[in-house]
């Protein structure tokens, strides 16, 4: 059984086309009844419109099989003002959920990714802090990969944030605890006995993802079709504990091993 990744995983950082394998490979485990989710750290749209991006695509899965933060953010925080932080389409859609952005007096500082955060919002994030208002993390991702480049991920703004003041901070999606445990009992929907020592985690965010997982007691696969070039750039630099178990390529060159 499977939690499998989407961006870098299953579609691609830059033109958010299908990588090699990947349709086929939900395919694959769709006519072998094996249990999956398709775990994403998605915060531009709306759940069911993410999904139904995903569907578009060629991706040929029920809801039931689909996890993001934002499906747990209403459990982690209650509907109020927030000091939201992210790309536009992240805001409005916190908005639509029912929150207000606040950047005076709000319940939380909120983050998600964007590539381009300014000195100034971090001065207003750390000022926001150093008040008391609660530091959440929409996920833990170490780096951002866009139009070629790649970024600070989620994760490292929020070890930044917690060097400046001291904090500490919440992680809504991937790889918070919380969140992998919600896919689990969504996998045991499809199988009882699902426990995390029969789950296998693919994404292609090693130091994310994967070591999250493998804390948890998951196998891991890497693919490099995504945040990572080769091994050599991060595999090397990781502790021994939190190394993947086999690394990919991509989707494909998992689909032919199984």
């Amino acid at each position: 059984m499977y939690f499998i990744d989407v961006q870098g995983t299953l579609i691609s950082d830059e033109d958010k086309s299908p990588i090699a394998g990947s349709i086929e490979f939900i395919e694959h485990l769709n006519a072998m009844k094996i249990p999956y989710m398709v775990v994403t750290n998605n915060t531009k749209k709306a759940s069911r419109d993410f999904y139904g991006f995903l569907q578009s695509l060629g991706f040929n899965f029920s809801f039931e099989h689909y996890l993001d933060p934002l499906m747990l953010l209403k459990s982690k925080l209650p509907k109020g003002g927030v000091a939201a932080y992210g790309a536009e389409a992240f805001l409005q859609t916190v908005q639509t959920m029912g929150y207000s952005l606040d950047y005076e007096e709000p319940q939380s500082v909120l983050v998600a990714i964007k590539e381009d955060f300014s000195a100034d919002e971090y001065a207003q994030m750390i000022d926001l802090i150093l008040k008391g208002t609660p530091l959440v993390g929409m996920h833990e991702t170490s780096i951002y990969a866009k139009n070629g480049k790649r970024y600070p991920g989620v994760g490292a703004i929020l070890q930044m944030l917690k060097f400046a003041t001291s904090c500490s901070y919440e992680v809504v999606g991937k790889p918070s605890v919380a969140f992998y445990e919600e896919a689990l009992e969504c996998l045991r929907k499809q199988e009882s006995s699902a426990e995390f020592s029969r789950v296998t985690m693919i994404s292609d965010d090693v130091t994310g993802d994967l070591g999250g997982a493998k804390e948890m007691g998951m196998k891991t696969y890497f693919v490099t079709s995504g945040k990572y070039k080769t091994t050599e750039e991060i595999i090397p630099l990781l502790a021994e504990h939190l190394k993947p178990d086999a690394s990919y390529a991509n989707m494909q060159e998992i689909l032919e091993q199984i």
